[in-house]
């Protein structure tokens, strides 16, 4: 115990101290002129550049729960500690300094006076500076015949910004470095070559010689070596600096990797010794182990090497080079873990990649010489002292802490979490699971950020209109943030667990922490909305109201609630189209697409119901209606999710056109004519409103079938636009079947130079169309009766002398065939004929193919066949038809059919006077 008179007195180590970033420091403080205990309590703490006033406790000798939650971890693990030189005197250990140490420390001692009088604290500052200081050296094998010289190089440099001074020296390992390194030479800090005491003796004869060459070499230089010289040797660089108290410190010290050295003596005919790179390993590292051969004129000698463990052979070497490996270790040599080999005749290496437990233990290399390659007996053998390695599981001091900043939230508010990881050496990956209140199943992934910082998101997390955008951040080097920006509901609550996977020399560690969250919701519970209407069939023109009424079990009233409307068209068109949203301050956003909604809706809201009144209905408002309701929470606008969402069922609205009051004329009747005259069938409207417009199809039934398919000769619309059936659209057919509009209630169907074959029944269907607001809609259709068109034959008929022989010919693809039509009679020259080919396929559809007028003018009704058809005329009577490049739809039933006409004088036009059908030709088509 200090005097009862003196004043107390605490001084710390003299500032500023300038100390590398990763080394070891020791602060010291000690106490004077103080009363009571021989032993005093000592604290210290540091005041940070970015808060000179504020004071961070970092560690005391009285009080476990004196540092701050930045400290804690590393005082628990000893990173940071106290060490009790006397009673009145501490140091300060950091073992690993880092950047965020340096600032001005304070050391204070706890009155133990009767009184306060004296100074209880001092303070210093440390200043953290980078360790740039590097040294090099490419590792070797050597191998010297006693009495030659070695010489070594190493690369030395730093970049301080601080004053500072550099000291190499060389050091020497015998065997496995299992004794302490001996000092070689040594260049010190103040430029002097210092020797070490078993190299005295040869530094002071010029045998050992250390040169500095430019700015960062060095090279040792050994003139003669002895045996005691085998081992391992390397450099070791330090750097300096001058303290404030005028002492020098060493901040940072390297050392290079270890060259080996052999020396073959003269005095031995054969020597083995073994060294390793490194003997003390750590769990996954890699064993390299040197087995040297000693021989005179061992270039010429035949070797075998066996490398043991524990007494037991690992693998061999054989004169050739070839390695050989016992059966337990194949597997490892198969995968490239174990490798031996022979670098040279007196060199031979094990090399065991990711080492592990089982790989502790004492090696030797044996070494056999033999005569020849391939001889099992050996000359002379020799065995290498033993070498220990040992190998150490790896000592991880990782901590990892979870924690919530929003423990509790309401639904809607965001969730934040912080994963903070201390004491990795690696990197890390993080996972954050999700484990719902109640929640017995697996727990569902939230986001994972890979060691490379790849981002993955969960399944449920993926879409950002749910939850809005999920963050997973990397706030600092093992500070990990987890945001989740708006909660749905109770079930984002529960328990949030972080994973963090550490990978190192192949193997891994996971770590798991975890936090729980309560998330309350306001509204939600019992939201419901049912739409109705008075009215769901309207006629056209007429108004229609829905009304979305909502109930829940909290007051409607006393919160935010936005309506949506919702229309899917009848028949439907996929999902529901958006009309309009009401949102809580009753600003209405329409939808852009449904814009004709707008000028003739009208949205009011009740307490706890909503409607939408539609105005003069059109058919295109014909569908499904609903309404959704969203509650969002109190005092925040209604972005992102909302509290609670419901929608109502479906309303169908039908809206029925103005009924049709057409009446078509449904008579039946019958028109003859003479051949070749032009034909007229009427279409009449017998009622039908003032301001409707028709669209007439008209319909031909060919004879004999009543049932035959009625084809579509023309339609022309409502607005008089012509469309010819397929059958009828060749020119030559346009040009005879005319569709015409007589007056408002009638049309015609005009046949020009009527053919035998256009005999048969005809109608037409009348369609009613309106304009309504938005566009033109049928009303409905009517059909006519059925108009039968005959040829009236002449009372003096006579008939045509027409060959009748039915015929049956098969004709190959790509060639052309003739079908005869032959006509007989004396008065054949002077008569006026006219020839139609027809052709009937499978199904009994018979179409013209070919008709010669009375004027020797030839129509082609399948204008697609012309080029390949050919009436060929060679004499007045002969009407056989050529058909050309024959393909497979020419199949089928062929006949002609062959009319005569006569002048009537008195009216000047052409009448029928006799016609006769041909008899029946099948063609049969053969692929080529």
């Amino acid at each position: 115990t200090g005097p009862s008179h003196a004043q107390r007195l605490v001084t710390v180590q003299k500032g500023p101290l300038y100390r590398t970033e990763g080394s070891h420091v020791t602060l010291w403080c000690k106490v004077s002129g103080y009363q009571g205990p021989a032993e005093q309590n000592f604290q210290w703490s540091i005041y940070l550049p970015s808060a000179p006033e504020r004071e961070v406790q970092i560690v005391s000798t009285v009080d476990p729960s004196f540092p701050y939650a930045i400290y804690t971890q590393r005082v628990h693990s000893r990173g940071i500690y106290v060490e009790r030189v006397q009673g009145d005197a501490v140091l300060l250990h950091i073992t690993e300094l880092q950047d965020r140490d340096a600032g001005e420390y304070e050391c204070h001692t706890p009155n133990t006076d009767e009184r306060y009088f004296g100074s209880y604290s001092a303070k210093m500052n440390l200043v953290v500076i980078a360790d740039t200081l590097s040294a090099s050296m490419m590792p070797q094998v050597l191998t010297r015949a006693e009495g030659e010289a070695v010489e070594l190089t190493c690369e030395v440099s730093k970049s301080t910004t601080q004053h500072t001074h550099l000291s190499v020296g060389w050091y020497h390992l015998q065997g496995a470095g299992e004794s302490p390194a001996e000092e070689v030479l040594t260049l010190s800090k103040d430029f002097i070559l210092r020797p070490g005491p078993s190299y005295t003796q040869r530094f002071l004869l010029g045998d050992v010689r250390l040169n500095k060459v430019g700015n960062t070499t060095y090279k040792l230089f050994i003139g003669g070596v002895k045996p005691s010289d085998q081992g391992q040797l390397y450099c070791e660089a330090a750097e300096w600096i001058a303290d404030p108290d005028e002492t020098w410190k060493d901040i940072s010290r390297k050392q290079t990797g270890k060259t080996s050295l052999a020396v073959t003596s003269q005095g031995r005919d054969l020597s083995v010794d073994i060294t390793a790179a490194a003997s003390s390993l750590s769990d996954g590292d890699t064993l390299q182990l040197n087995c040297m051969v000693g021989a005179q004129k061992e270039t010429s000698r035949h070797f075998q090497v066996r490398w043991l463990l524990n007494g037991v052979e690992v693998a061999r070497v054989d004169p050739h080079g070839v390695l050989i490996v016992e059966e337990e270790h194949e597997e490892r040599a198969k995968l490239g873990q174990l490798r031996a080999f022979k670098q040279s005749n007196t060199v031979y290496v094990l090399m065991i990649c990711e080492v592990g437990l089982k790989d502790s233990g004492m090696y030797h290399c044996s070494v056999s010489e033999v005569k020849a390659p391939g001889d099992v007996h050996s000359v002379q053998s020799n065995q290498s002292s033993g070498i220990q390695v040992d190998v150490k599981p790896i000592e991880r001091r990782t901590h990892l802490s979870v924690s919530s900043r929003t423990p509790r939230v309401t639904a809607g508010d965001a969730l934040t979490f912080l994963c903070e990881v201390r004491g990795a050496t690696s990197p890390v990956s993080v996972q954050w699971w999700h484990l719902p209140p109640q929640h017995t199943g697996p727990r569902v992934l939230v986001a994972a950020m890979e060691r490379d910082g790849t981002l993955i998101l969960g399944s449920t997390y993926q879409d950002g209109g749910t939850r809005g955008g999920l963050r997973l951040e990397k706030s600092s080097s093992g500070a990990f943030t987890l945001v989740i920006p708006n909660t749905l509901d109770e079930s984002d609550g529960g328990r949030y667990v972080c994973e963090v996977t550490e990978w190192s020399r192949g193997q891994r560690w996971t770590e798991e922490g975890e936090t729980a969250v309560t998330v309350s919701s306001t509204a939600g519970l019992g939201l419901h909305a049912t739409l109705r209407s008075r009215i769901v069939t309207v006629r056209y023109g007429q108004s229609f109201e829905l009304v979305c009424q909502v109930s829940a079990n909290y007051t409607i009233e006393e919160v935010p609630v936005s309506v949506g409307w919702f229309f899917q068209p009848s028949p439907p068109t996929g999902l529901s189209h958006k009309l309009v949203q009401v949102l809580p301050d009753g600003t209405m956003n329409w939808e852009t697409a449904q814009s004709r909604f707008q000028g003739k809706a009208q949205l009011t809201k009740a307490a706890t119901s909503f409607s939408l009144h539609i105005h003069n209905a059109v058919a295109a408002d014909e569908g499904a209606y609903q309404c959704e309701v969203q509650v969002w929470r109190k005092n925040a606008p209604p972005q992102g999710q909302p509290a609670a969402t419901t929608t109502s069922n479906a309303v169908g609205i039908r809206v029925l056109l103005p009924e049709s009051k057409l009446q078509v004329a449904t008579e039946e009747s019958s028109v003859e004519i003479a051949g070749g005259a032009d034909a007229t069938i009427e279409c009449r409207i017998l009622f039908a409103q003032n301001k409707s417009q028709f669209a007439i199809t008209w319909y031909f039934v060919p004879p004999p079938a009543a049932d035959e398919t009625p084809l579509q000769i023309v339609r022309a619309d409502y607005r008089s636009v012509l469309e010819y059936g397929a059958k009828f659209s060749s020119s030559a057919l346009k040009s005879r079947f005319l569709s015409q509009r007589v007056s408002s209630s009638v049309s015609w169907l005009r046949i020009l130079s009527t053919n035998p074959w256009d005999q048969g029944r005809y109608y037409c269907v009348v369609e009613e169309w309106q304009w309504l607001v938005d566009g033109w809609y049928k009303l409905g259709e009517g059909t006519s009766g059925r108009t039968t068109l005959e040829f009236k034959l002449p009372g003096e008929w006579h008939q045509l002398q027409l060959e009748k022989t039915n015929r049956s010919i098969s004709v190959r693809e790509g060639e052309e065939v003739t079908l005869h039509c032959l006509l007989q009679g004396a008065h054949l020259s002077a008569a006026h004929l006219s020839a139609t080919w027809f052709q009937e396929k499978e199904g009994g559809l018979v179409r013209p193919l070919l008709t010669l007028h009375r004027d020797g003018a030839i129509e082609y009704p399948q204008e697609s066949l012309a080029a390949r058809l050919h009436l060929r005329r060679p004499a007045a009577g002969d009407f056989s038809l050529t058909l050309h490049s024959v393909e497979e739809g020419d199949a089928g039933l062929y006949h002609c059919q062959v009319q005569e006409w006569q002048l009537q004088s008195e009216v000047k036009s052409w009448a029928l006077q006799a016609l006769a059908s041909s008899g029946y030709t099948q063609l049969t088509t053969i692929p080529p």
